[in-house]
């Protein structure tokens, strides 16, 4: 299952966060430092941004920080190194941000650079979550909902991706449809699925087309109209043509 922590990605999944304190150094020099790295990246110079991004760092940016974990993670402008990144995401959790809370979570769920514990990534999905992060959040449920270092709870995997998407997380949407749908944690219903399908749809959710197809085309909560499911099966594209749950992001 796909894992991704890219810092401008992250940043768009915490827009409604404080932004996290400065760890030291002057402010207006670390944000000079970071622009100038942050110009290089947008121009795919990544070597020099991930100077750029150190030096910032080390003065105390905390976005600087999640950019270097993120390029160590990734192998942009140097060998993918998890162990690294994960350093630098500690740094950064330390200063109370909840994106890299979630990555270092990320990591242990897959193991990279650490043994794969899916109780300390639950641990630290829930400090993502009570820092603000949607898609920590949308985690954790994923966890409850699978079994994954907790027993399967699926009353409880639903309380999580109900958080999440009060975040705006398309992805804790689409999973909510899902619930619904099959009746996983809550009765089925299949208007309420529909209704959450709809929703994931509107903040960019690229699965969710494809399951109010299947909706239209088994008749499930509204008449049978094939036209109409041939209509939301185009809008999705092929990575996402699945029916499946939304797994650990």
């Amino acid at each position: 299952m796909p894992l991704f922590f890219f810092a401008p990605v992250a940043y768009s999944q915490q827009a409604q966060q404080p932004a996290p304190r400065s760890a030291g150094g002057p402010v207006a020099d670390q944000k000079a430092i970071f622009e100038r790295g942050l110009e290089m990246y947008k121009a795919k110079s990544y070597s020099n941004a991930l100077r750029a991004f150190r030096e910032a760092a080390q003065a105390g940016n905390v976005e600087a920080m999640m950019y270097v974990g993120t390029m160590q993670a990734s192998g942009q402008g140097t060998p993918a190194s998890p162990v690294q990144a994960m350093v630098w995401f500690t740094k950064a959790a330390n200063a109370g941000d909840g994106q890299a809370m979630c990555n270092i979570g990320i990591l242990y769920f897959r193991g990279q650079g650490v043994s794969q514990r899916y109780d300390q990534a639950l641990r630290w999905f829930r400090e993502g979550s009570s820092a603000g992060n949607a898609q920590a959040m949308f985690n954790a449920g994923v966890l409850y909902r699978d079994g994954l270092g907790v027993p399967a709870d699926p009353a409880a995997a639903m309380t999580w991706f109900l958080k999440a998407a009060t975040g705006e997380n398309s992805l804790a949407m689409n999973s909510i449809g899902v619930m619904y749908q099959k009746g996983q944690g809550v009765p089925v219903d299949y208007r309420e699925a529909m209704r959450w399908y709809r929703k994931a749809v509107e903040f960019g959710n690229e699965t969710a087309p494809y399951n109010i197809g299947v909706l239209y085309e088994r008749g499930l909560g509204v008449p049978v109209d094939r036209e109409e499911a041939h209509r939301w099966y185009s809008k999705a594209v092929a990575s996402a043509q699945s029916d499946a749950q939304d797994g650990v992001q």
